[in-house]
C-alpha cells in the first residue's frame, strides 16, 4: 500500500520530536515491503511566519489536503505572541483542522505501571486511569461567529461566541459511541447544560444519538475535572465541546505523569488524519535535546491504526514504548529515582532498538 505523509515539524521541539518518529516511519517502511510512504517536509507556524509571512502557505494547506496523512510537531512561542490573532503560530494549526474538516481529536491518556509514581496522584488512585477524551474539534467557542475585539479605554471589549448545531453535536457523539464500543462500552459526555442554552442543545442530541448498547452518564464540566482528579478509573471514554477537551485533556495528562506522553489523532469523515503530540512548543528547552520524542512516537501509532489501518504496526510501536518504559528509559521530563535521563535522541534510538527486538521475535 502507498501513502502520502505531510511532515510538519513546526517550531520549538518540533523538529526534534518529528524527527525520531520518522525514525522509527523509515524503520518500519524498510521492513515492510508491502509498505510504501512517500514524505513531504513543510513550514508551518513560526517557521513559516519567519520565511513566508504567514503561518500556513495556500500551498501547504492544499498539498496537507491532498495527503493521506499530517504529522505534526508543535507551533509557537512568545516570539510571535504579539502579531494578530490571525498571522500568529496557532492560527495554522486551526486552519488545517477547519479546512480538513478534521473535527474529532482523540486523546489518550494511560498511566503506564512502570510510571505510575510519576503521576501527582496517589499511586492507588492513578494507576488504573487508562481513558480517551473524544474532543470536537472545528466548532464552538475557537472558530465560531462573530468574535472579535472593539471599543477603546473602560468600554473596551473582547467577546467570542459559543455555537454548536446538532448535526456538529451529532457527528461527533457517533466517534465517541464507535471508540466507546471498541474498549468497555461506557461514555461520559461532557457539558454546562445547567447554565448555557449551547450545552442543553448539546446534551440532547447526544441523549437521541447514543444507542441503547453504551452506557451513557452525563456530567457538567466543573465536576468533571473535579472527579478526573478524584478518580480517573472511573472513566472510559469521555465526548465533549472543543474548549472543554482541550482544558480536560491537558488535566489528564498530568495524571499519567507527563504531558509528554500524550499523542492525539484528528479525523474526520474522510480519509485524511492528523497527528501530533499533545504537548506545545517548549521553546525554553528547544535545541537542548531534552525534549520527549515518545508521544509524537505515539501518534505515529495512532497514524498507523486510523490511517494507513495497519493495526500490526500501531501494536508494535505502542509495545515498543512500553517496554522502553518498563526497563527504567527516562526524559527530564519523567520522574526517575535515579535521576538518569535520556535525550531526546537516545530515546528514539531506545524505542526503535525494541521495535527491533520485537520483530525479530515475531512481533506481539
Amino acid at each position: 500500500m502507498s501513502f502520502k505523509l505531510a511532515v510538519l515539524p513546526g517550531d520549538g521541539i518540533g523538529p526534534e520530536v518529528t524527527g525520531e518518529a520518522l525514525k522509527l516511519l523509515k524503520a518500519i517502511v524498510e521492513k515492510d515491503s508491502d509498505l510504501e510512504v512517500e514524505i513531504e517536509q513543510y513550514d508551518i507556524g513560526g517557521a513559516s511566519i519567519d520565511k513566508f509571512d504567514t503561518p500556513l502557505q495556500e500551498e501547504t494547506l492544499a498539498d496537507c489536503q491532498a495527503a493521506d496523512a499530517i504529522l505534526l510537531g508543535a507551533v509557537g512561542g512568545p516570539k510571535w505572541d504579539e502579531l494578530p490573532v490571525h498571522k500568529r503560530p496557532e492560527h495554522a494549526l486551526l486552519s488545517l483542522r477547519k479546512q480538513g474538516e478534521l473535527f474529532a481529536n482523540l486523546r489518550p491518556a494511560r498511566v503506564y505501571p512502570a510510571l505510575v509514581d510519576s503521576s501527582p496522584l496517589k499511586n492507588e488512585i492513578a494507576r488504573d486511569a487508562d481513558l480517551l477524551i473524544v474532543r470536537e474539534l472545528t466548532g464552538g467557542l475557537y472558530f465560531a461567529l462573530p468574535r472579535g475585539i472593539e471599543g477603546q479605554g473602560a468600554k473596551r471589549r473582547g467577546f467570542n461566541t459559543l455555537s454548536y448545531t446538532a448535526l456538529e453535536v451529532e457527528r461527533i457523539t457517533e466517534v465517541a459511541v464507535n471508540a466507546a464500543r471498541a474498549r468497555s462500552g461506557r461514555l461520559t459526555s461532557v457539558d454546562k447544560a445547567n447554565v448555557l442554552e449551547c450545552s442543553k442543545v448539546w446534551r440532547e442530541t447526544v441523549l437521541d444519538t447514543v444507542p441503547d448498547d453504551i452506557e451513557l452518564n452525563h456530567l457538567y464540566v466543573d465536576n468533571a475535572a473535579m472527579q478526573l482528579i478524584r478518580d480517573p478509573s472511573q472513566f472510559d471514554v469521555m465526548v465533549t465541546t472543543n474548549m472543554f477537551g482541550d482544558i480536560l485533556s491537558d488535566a489528564a495528562s498530568q495524571i499519567t505523569g507527563s504531558i509528554g506522553l500524550l499523542p492525539s489523532a484528528s479525523l474526520g469523515e474522510g480519509t485524511l488524519g492528523m497527528y501530533e503530540p499533545v504537548h506545545g512548543s517548549a521553546p525554553d528547552i528547544a535545541g537542548e535535546e531534552k525534549a520527549n520524542p515518545l508521544a509524537t512516537i505515539l501518534s505515529l501509532a495512532m497514524m498507523f491504526r486510523y490511517s494507513f489501518e495497519e493495526p500490526k504496526w500501531a501494536n508494535v510501536i505502542e509495545e515498543a514504548v512500553e517496554n522502553t518504559v518498563n526497563r527504567g528509559c527516562r526524559t527530564a521530563d519523567m520522574y526517575h529515582p535515579e535521576g538518569e535521563y535520556l535525550s531526546t535522541s537516545e530515546m528514539g534510538q531506545e524505542v526503535l532498538n525494541e521495535l527491533e527486538k520485537l520483530e525479530a521475535d515475531g512481533g506481539n
